[in-house]
Protein backbone atom coordinates (compact mmCIF):
# COMPACT_ATOMS: atom_id res chain seq x y z
CA UNK A 1 0.00 0.00 0.00
CA UNK A 2 1.16 3.29 -0.79
CA UNK A 3 1.91 6.43 1.54
CA UNK A 4 -1.38 8.86 1.60
CA UNK A 5 -1.01 12.43 1.62
CA UNK A 6 -2.25 11.86 5.59
CA UNK A 7 0.71 9.44 5.91
CA UNK A 8 3.45 12.10 4.56
CA UNK A 9 1.75 14.65 6.60
CA UNK A 10 2.24 12.82 9.81
CA UNK A 11 5.83 12.38 9.46
CA UNK A 12 6.80 15.26 8.41
CA UNK A 13 5.64 16.00 12.52
CA UNK A 14 7.39 13.05 13.27
CA UNK A 15 10.46 14.66 11.34
CA UNK A 16 9.80 18.36 13.25
CA UNK A 17 10.29 16.31 16.50
CA UNK A 18 13.85 14.33 15.55
CA UNK A 19 14.60 18.15 14.46
CA UNK A 20 13.83 18.69 17.94
CA UNK A 21 16.22 16.26 19.97
CA UNK A 22 18.85 16.65 16.70
CA UNK A 23 18.95 20.31 18.16
CA UNK A 24 19.46 19.10 22.08
CA UNK A 25 22.35 16.99 20.79
CA UNK A 26 20.49 13.35 20.55
CA UNK A 27 20.21 11.05 18.03
CA UNK A 28 17.85 12.74 15.60
CA UNK A 29 14.46 10.45 15.57
CA UNK A 30 10.87 11.48 16.08
CA UNK A 31 7.68 9.99 16.92
CA UNK A 32 4.06 10.59 16.62
CA UNK A 33 1.28 8.46 17.27
CA UNK A 34 -2.13 9.34 15.38
CA UNK A 35 -5.49 8.43 15.24
CA UNK A 36 -6.00 5.99 11.91
CA UNK A 37 -9.15 7.64 10.64
CA UNK A 38 -8.79 10.97 11.36
CA UNK A 39 -4.79 11.91 11.63
CA UNK A 40 -5.26 13.48 14.83
CA UNK A 41 -2.06 13.04 16.77
CA UNK A 42 -2.76 12.21 20.13
CA UNK A 43 1.08 11.37 21.33
CA UNK A 44 4.50 12.38 19.91
CA UNK A 45 7.98 12.05 20.96
CA UNK A 46 11.64 12.69 20.25
CA UNK A 47 14.54 10.87 21.35
CA UNK A 48 15.70 12.07 25.31
CA UNK A 49 18.30 8.98 26.27
CA UNK A 50 20.94 11.70 27.14
CA UNK A 51 18.45 14.60 28.79
CA UNK A 52 16.49 12.11 30.76
CA UNK A 53 19.63 9.57 31.41
CA UNK A 54 17.31 6.99 30.72
CA UNK A 55 18.35 4.31 27.89
CA UNK A 56 14.11 3.86 27.71
CA UNK A 57 13.58 7.33 26.16
CA UNK A 58 13.41 6.59 22.22
CA UNK A 59 11.19 8.49 20.77
CA UNK A 60 8.50 5.82 19.98
CA UNK A 61 8.28 4.87 24.21
CA UNK A 62 7.40 8.74 24.72
CA UNK A 63 4.85 8.87 21.84
CA UNK A 64 3.29 5.91 23.03
CA UNK A 65 2.90 7.19 26.71
CA UNK A 66 1.75 10.21 25.79
CA UNK A 67 -0.71 8.81 23.70
CA UNK A 68 -1.30 6.01 26.02
CA UNK A 69 -1.69 9.06 28.84
CA UNK A 70 -4.21 10.77 26.39
CA UNK A 71 -6.65 8.12 26.10
CA UNK A 72 -6.33 6.98 29.65
CA UNK A 73 -5.74 3.20 27.77
CA UNK A 74 -2.67 1.21 27.04
CA UNK A 75 -4.20 -0.31 23.83
CA UNK A 76 -3.48 2.05 21.20
CA UNK A 77 -6.32 -0.32 18.79
CA UNK A 78 -6.92 2.49 16.61
CA UNK A 79 -3.96 4.37 16.03
CA UNK A 80 -0.99 4.68 14.18
CA UNK A 81 2.76 5.20 15.06
CA UNK A 82 4.81 7.16 12.47
CA UNK A 83 8.77 7.16 13.44
CA UNK A 84 11.24 8.78 11.45
CA UNK A 85 13.72 5.70 11.42
CA UNK A 86 12.97 1.92 11.63
CA UNK A 87 11.82 1.04 15.46
CA UNK A 88 14.51 -1.01 17.57
CA UNK A 89 13.29 -4.38 19.29
CA UNK A 90 12.29 -2.40 22.36
CA UNK A 91 10.40 0.08 20.69
CA UNK A 92 8.84 -2.61 18.25
CA UNK A 93 8.09 -4.63 21.37
CA UNK A 94 6.18 -1.87 22.93
CA UNK A 95 4.10 -1.17 19.69
CA UNK A 96 3.20 -4.70 19.82
CA UNK A 97 2.16 -4.69 23.75
CA UNK A 98 0.10 -1.34 22.64
CA UNK A 99 -1.85 -3.17 20.04
CA UNK A 100 -0.88 -1.00 16.84
CA UNK A 101 -2.71 -2.04 13.56
CA UNK A 102 -0.46 0.15 11.77
CA UNK A 103 3.09 1.13 11.83
CA UNK A 104 5.03 4.02 9.63
CA UNK A 105 8.66 4.32 9.37
CA UNK A 106 10.91 6.94 7.21
CA UNK A 107 14.48 5.31 7.05
CA UNK A 108 15.38 1.69 7.72
CA UNK A 109 17.68 1.10 10.42
CA UNK A 110 20.29 -1.99 9.03
CA UNK A 111 22.32 -2.16 12.39
CA UNK A 112 19.53 -1.71 15.31
CA UNK A 113 16.14 -2.25 13.82
CA UNK A 114 14.28 -4.61 14.71
CA UNK A 115 13.65 -6.67 11.23
CA UNK A 116 16.62 -8.46 12.00
CA UNK A 117 15.21 -10.26 14.32
CA UNK A 118 11.82 -11.38 12.85
CA UNK A 119 8.70 -10.47 13.00
CA UNK A 120 8.28 -8.38 16.29
CA UNK A 121 5.06 -6.58 16.14
CA UNK A 122 1.71 -7.61 16.73
CA UNK A 123 0.43 -10.16 14.60
CA UNK A 124 -2.26 -7.62 12.54
CA UNK A 125 -0.08 -4.85 12.50
CA UNK A 126 0.08 -3.45 8.98
CA UNK A 127 3.68 -1.89 8.24
CA UNK A 128 4.47 1.13 5.81
CA UNK A 129 7.89 1.77 5.28
CA UNK A 130 10.21 4.06 3.16
CA UNK A 131 7.93 7.75 3.66
CA UNK A 132 10.05 10.48 3.28
CA UNK A 133 12.48 7.94 3.74
CA UNK A 134 15.57 10.37 1.80
CA UNK A 135 14.39 13.16 4.43
CA UNK A 136 14.43 10.81 7.21
CA UNK A 137 18.33 9.25 6.49
CA UNK A 138 19.26 12.49 5.73
CA UNK A 139 19.16 14.11 8.90
CA UNK A 140 20.82 11.34 10.69
CA UNK A 141 23.81 11.07 8.58
CA UNK A 142 24.05 14.60 9.36
CA UNK A 143 23.87 14.27 12.83
CA UNK A 144 26.11 11.17 12.70
CA UNK A 145 28.94 13.00 10.11
CA UNK A 146 28.93 16.58 12.43
CA UNK A 147 29.35 13.49 15.33
CA UNK A 148 32.70 12.40 13.68
CA UNK A 149 34.12 15.83 13.39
Amino acid sequence: MPATAQDERLMRQALREAERAYALGEIPIGAVVAFTATGQVIGRGHNQTEQLRDVTAHAEMLALTAAANTLGNKYLHECTLYVTVEPCVMCAGAAAWAQLPRVVFGAAEEKFGYRRHGQLLHPRCELLTGVLAADCAALMQRFFAERRK
